[in-house]
């Protein structure tokens, strides 16, 4: 050998990922067959990765249906507010009494129309008059002395009405209860 001349040397790549790497870089060149399995870090890194995933995925669906209770619940708080000018409206029609005036058939038709978008939201008119008293749907506001024993406990008259939102009660309506004298 020369004094000047390097010696050559063999440098042999044995980590898996990168003999695959090298198969594809080199066609010619035959990687080393792997031996034993993956060490055990990598295997533990791998299943951070898929816990980590797992938990992001259920993060995300956790903050979904908090998002959409969200929504839910904002959009009930506004329609319950709304439900403050359908009660406006029917005093108006109450206040003309039998008048037919333009006026008053107008203060109609906004009042069904104001019903008709309610009811595309889904609220409903809860049904309180002649109804038994039930503490769930209704707050009794008075009672009302009353001599058929067919009317003690039942709705006698409906200060304001009740509203609901599927199942759920966005105001009770403000009743009047019957009571035997």
């Amino acid at each position: 050998m020369d004094e000047h001349s390097e010696p050559q040397v063999r440098v042999v790549d044995r980590r898996w990922w990168a003999q695959a790497d090298a198969a594809q870089s080199t066609p010619t060149a035959e990687p080393e067959p792997v031996k034993g399995p993956k060490p055990t870090y990598i295997e533990q890194l791998e299943q951070r990765v898929a816990d980590m995933s797992a938990e992001f995925d259920q993060a995300r669906a956790r903050m979904r249906r908090d998002m959409e209770r969200e929504v839910g619940r904002n959009t009930r708080a506004v329609l319950a507010e709304l439900l403050d000018v359908l009660d406006n409206l029917d005093r108006a029609i109450a206040a003309a009494g039998e008048d037919e005036s333009p006026l008053l058939v107008g203060v109609r038709l906004v009042r069904d129309q104001f019903l008709s978008k309610l009811e595309g939201f889904g609220v409903v008119r809860l049904e309180a008059l002649g109804e038994p008293f039930d503490a769930m749907q209704h707050e009794a506001i008075a009672t009302s002395p009353v001599d058929d024993p067919e009317l003690d406990g039942r709705v006698v008259a409906v200060v304001a009405e009740g509203y609901a939102i599927g199942d759920e009660l966005l105001r009770p309506a403000s009743v009047v209860v019957g009571a035997r004298a």
